[in-house]
């Protein structure tokens, strides 16, 4: 992310919002309809269309503050859409955060100052470069601990 750039307006946040429910969504409705126009079960729309929002919710989970887990109650009839409208609508917003993160996350958030105060930034750790094979408490070391230099006296 450039220095300086704004989370995104309104506007934009709910159209990008409406194409990540649809996406969410209307797969399963589709996949649904066709597999009981098939097979003439009703039950087998209602499997695939709340499987496919249970999919859509454990994939974007992580990116919303909510855990993987909770695809199971995506899958759950309606409720299913209501997470994956909540899921949308948050997504759509990254990689600002206008949503308080859980307790296990606060260790990579940070709460933003200035002009974009109220919104949270999680970014994901800096990677540092490896500088030794072992803890430094167990590597080698380089002089024995109790060796002194002569005293010149």
């Amino acid at each position: 992310m450039q220095r300086g750039s704004r989370p995104r307006g309104l506007t934009s946040r709910a159209g990008i919002a409406a194409v990540l429910f649809a996406t969410a969504v209307l797969p399963g409705w589709t996949l649904g309809d066709l597999a009981e126009d098939g097979t003439g079960w009703p039950v087998l729309d209602w499997l695939i269309t709340c499987g496919w929002s249970g999919l859509a919710v454990t994939v974007g989970a992580p990116y919303g503050s909510y855990r993987r887990v909770d695809g199971l109650a995506g899958a759950v009839p309606l409720y299913g859409w209501y997470l994956a409208a909540v899921l949308s609508w948050r997504l759509a917003l990254l990689p600002y955060r206008d949503w308080e993160p859980r307790r296990d996350e606060l260790w990579q958030a940070r709460w933003l100052t200035g002009d974009l105060v109220g919104h949270w930034r999680a970014d994901a750790p800096a990677h540092r470069a490896v500088t030794a094979a072992k803890r430094p408490a167990t590597s080698r070391r380089t002089r024995p601990a109790t060796s002194r230099r002569p005293s010149a006296s």
